[in-house]
């Protein structure tokens, strides 16, 4: 182990310095100040370790080193005090006495107590069968305050800030520079009361500072981790060995400078530390106030379950913040439950608008000790959940038939219900089989029931605009006809309803996908495949009107609605939330859309035939009448015709008005 070695050399009065490679420990009389020279960059096949020691007046942390140092690197944008220093050990003593704020890092230009590089030098005097030694400082400091520091060795510039690569993870601060060194200080308190791992899978670090046989389970390697005498921040378990675990105090974050640290083995995985939390409540005479910590940077939201509008606090880029929720305040929904007993329950929610796996539920209580004025808190921490999803399937087109549908990663399972967090796949199929069309996905927007929150997914070019969020839209490996997008289950915490939207375009005979760039972890662009674009140009459209007989509608709007539910380790409802399923067909024609609502068509139908039915009565009713007056007619010239007392002057007459009815036949 890495602390093994460094305490042989503690307690060896002639070693000055040490190299490690997992397993292996070399004693050096030398030091990397006093032989510059000899500190070169070894990375391969593995990246060892140097330790320097550097003794000071007061061990600040009983942990087995104390400063990080890694040489031509620098943390930018967070500086809070700058001021000159002779050298770098009167840098980190400035770090050290900093008392206005939490110093959280420091960069500087020489070594100091014990010291790990990083990246990896080697030590040319007399390194023991070649072993080479990694540019990483250890340095026992004297206080707590400071987390790091940037110093310039040309100019002597200290520069004090109050943020580290951890508590930065995932940003691009943290960037090359010759002229500077960076420390930072591994005897900074973290919290540690809950902690969220996530996994890397089809990778395992290649040095590491501990390993441990005869490991029961992984949970009992992720104690180990989680209570190392310092500051781990990785593990594996089972991959190089039955029931060893590996820790490390290194993770994506902190490996910037490091040139293939991991070696691909496609079972394995590690597990990085991505965040911890302590949670204290602060009990008032009329409020309680929940304090949060965190590991990482935080930038989202924390809230009142049941009002993330009403009792909510944005948090911008902080890593201590706070919700004061008043007793007699409706708008928080604080509960009495008992005499001087007082609950609440808070969501931690990492982005600004939607639920995901990643954020957290805590059950808070206050007891009031009424009798003597006494104040305790308990804080119960607890993710859990069951989320109750319906979904509408089904949007028709004119042509192709186009259908949007939730499934299990695999595709084969229409997911009806699922958790937050879940792996489920959004999948737009083209129904015909034998359809000469492909299609391809853009401006993918989630609503919530209320259309008072939403959230761009697949923006206009067809890119994800979070991928934590949702992935890009790829085809499937089995027919161009489906595209598929992988996203965690997620919900709004102000509706029970998550609609999506999108536009889908038909193209023939195929779809060209678009290029998108997408920063990944480490803060580095890196290029993806998405089958979505923007509109086709004007030209390109009249060129394709001009070659296609038949063209397709430009745009379909595709809906479907999802039911969702959220837990967070509270009590269950008493009520259940029956599922509604909304099913309408959407049409489109070339440039304008319109809905057809069956319920609606059903009414115009029935009127229609009402209107009919009307019409033929109204038409024999007239039709009898006329029948009546043409009887009665007939049967008054029938008593006049056989008189035989008529003149011929009469009877011409007769004749002369029957000729006259002749000419101009009467019409019923």
């Amino acid at each position: 182990m890495f602390t093994d070695c460094l305490e042989a050399c503690q307690s060896n009065d002639s070693c000055n310095s040490v190299n490690y490679e997992t397993g292996l420990c070399v004693l050096f009389a030398s030091t990397a100040d006093k032989l510059p020279g000899a500190l070169a960059k070894s990375q391969f096949p593995v990246s060892p370790i140097y330790a320097q020691k550097s003794c000071l007046a007061i061990r600040p942390c009983a942990r087995a080193w104390c400063i990080d140092r890694v040489q031509a690197y620098k943390l930018v944008g967070y500086v809070k005090r700058s001021a000159q220093a002779a050298s770098r050990r009167d840098c980190l003593e400035m770090c050290l006495g900093e008392t206005d704020f939490t110093c959280r890092w420091s960069v500087h230009g020489e070594t100091s107590p014990f010291i790990p590089f990083q990246p990896s030098p080697i030590l040319t005097t007399t390194p023991p069968l070649g072993l080479s030694l990694s540019l990483f400082t250890i340095i026992i400091i004297h206080t707590l305050f400071c987390r790091s520091a940037n110093f310039y060795r040309s100019s002597g510039l200290c520069e004090l800030s109050d943020m580290d690569r951890i508590t930065l993870a995932g940003s691009s601060a943290f960037k090359n520079s010759d002229e500077a060194d960076y420390l930072e200080n591994a005897c900074a308190e973290e919290p540690n009361k809950l902690c969220e791992f996530k996994r890397l899978s089809g990778r395992i670090l290649k040095t590491v500072d501990s390993v441990y046989q005869d490991v029961s389970s992984v949970d009992e390697c992720r104690e180990l981790c989680l209570n190392s005498p310092y500051r781990c921040h990785s593990y594996d378990y089972g991959d190089t060995g039955d029931m060893v675990c590996r820790l490390s105090h290194h993770s994506r974050a902190t490996l910037a400078d490091i040139q293939d640290p991991y070696l691909d083995v496609p079972e394995a995985a590690t597990y990085e530390l991505s965040s911890c939390y302590n949670v204290s409540i602060e009990c008032r005479a009329g409020d309680m106030v929940a304090k949060i910590r965190t590991s990482r940077i935080f930038d989202g939201k924390v809230y009142a379950k049941g009002a993330p509008k009403s009792c909510s606090v944005d948090v911008k880029n902080s890593l201590e913040f706070e919700l004061r929720m008043g007793y007699q305040d409706l708008e928080c929904n604080v509960r009495q439950n008992g005499l001087g007993r007082y609950m609440n329950d808070v969501v931690i929610q990492h982005h600004d608008k939607i639920v995901t796996s990643s954020d957290l539920g805590l059950a808070l209580t206050c007891q009031y000790d009424l009798t003597n004025k006494t104040v305790s808190n308990d804080v119960d921490l607890g993710v859990t959940g069951d989320i109750e999803t319906t979904l509408s399937e089904e949007v028709v087109v004119d042509s192709p038939n186009v259908i949007m549908k939730i499934t299990q990663r695999d595709g084969n399972e229409m997911m009806r219900s699922a958790e937050v967090g879940d792996a489920l796949s959004l999948r737009f199929e083209i129904a015909e089989q034998q359809s000469p069309y492909e299609i391809f996905v853009r401006e993918l927007v989630a609503m919530d029931g209320t259309d008072n929150a939403e959230i761009t997914l697949i923006d206009s070019d067809g890119c994800p605009t979070d991928h934590f969020i949702m992935g890009p839209i790829y085809k499937s490996s089995t027919t161009g006809k489906i595209l598929i997008s992988h996203f965690d289950a997620f919900k709004f915490p102000s509706s029970q309803t998550v609609q999506f939207r999108a536009l889908v375009t038909p193209c023939m005979p195929s779809c060209e996908p678009v290029q998108c760039d997408q920063e990944d972890f480490s803060g580095e662009l890196r290029s993806l495949i998405s089958y979505g674009r923007k509109r086709r140009s004007t030209n390109a459209s009249s060129r394709m009107r001009r070659e296609t007989l038949k063209q397709p509608p430009e745009d379909m709007l595709l809906v479907q609605s999802i039911e969702i539910t959220d837990k967070f380790g509270f009590e269950k409802q008493q009520s259940q939330i029956k599922p509604t399923t909304k099913e309408t067909v959407f049409m489109a024609a070339d440039n304008q859309a319109f809905c057809i609502n069956g319920f609606g068509l059903i009414l115009a139908s029935a009127i229609f035939l009402l209107a009919q039915v009307s019409v033929i009565g109204i038409w024999t009713f007239l039709w009898q009448r006329r029948r009546k007056q043409r009887s009665f007619e007939e049967s008054s010239y029938g008593s006049t015709i056989p008189t035989p007392t008529l003149t011929a002057g009469r009877t011409d007459s007769l004749c002369k008005l029957y000729e006259t009815h002749s000419r101009h036949p009467r019409h019923f």
